[in-house]
């Protein structure tokens, strides 16, 4: 896998890649729309940050380029690789359990809080993805 050069784009299967770790200042695209909504995506080697209409919807520290990126509500699964290791903050439902796999491995339960993020810390190495799948209890 990449970058995503042109920042964020719907794939054939219809999943959303989208952020460029290589980058180094701050660039952002807005206006992109995904079965009806309006995305931002805000990008470089020290965050990327995904907004949906206006609302939070995924954050990484530092900056990642993720592929694959689906969710029904219920599951969010994604691919995602950086430089270096990540902090991934999701938005899902407030006070809710989740079960959170990474590369297939289980790695528990976790509750989101009352503003609904979820932080899941990744290990990553350059030019390699990290699989995780996030599933409502």
């Amino acid at each position: 896998m990449a970058v995503v050069e042109e920042l964020i784009r719907e794939e054939e299967n219809g999943s959303l890649s989208f952020g460029n770790y290589e980058l180094e200042s701050k660039t952002k695209k807005d206006g992109f729309i995904y079965n009806g909504d309006s995305y931002k995506i805000k990008t470089f080697n020290e965050i990327t940050k995904l907004e949906r209409n206006g609302l939070f919807v995924y954050e990484s520290v530092p900056g990642t380029a993720v592929h694959g990126f689906m969710t029904n509500g219920e599951k969010v699964v994604m691919s995602v690789e950086g430089n270096n290791d990540a902090q991934v903050t999701l938005e899902l439902e407030p006070e809710t359990e989740y079960k959170v796999h990474v590369n297939d491995v289980y790695v528990g339960k976790m509750k989101t809080n009352l503003g609904g993020k979820l932080v899941i810390s990744v290990e990553l190495e350059a030019s390699e993805s990290v699989n995780i799948i996030v599933e409502k209890q």
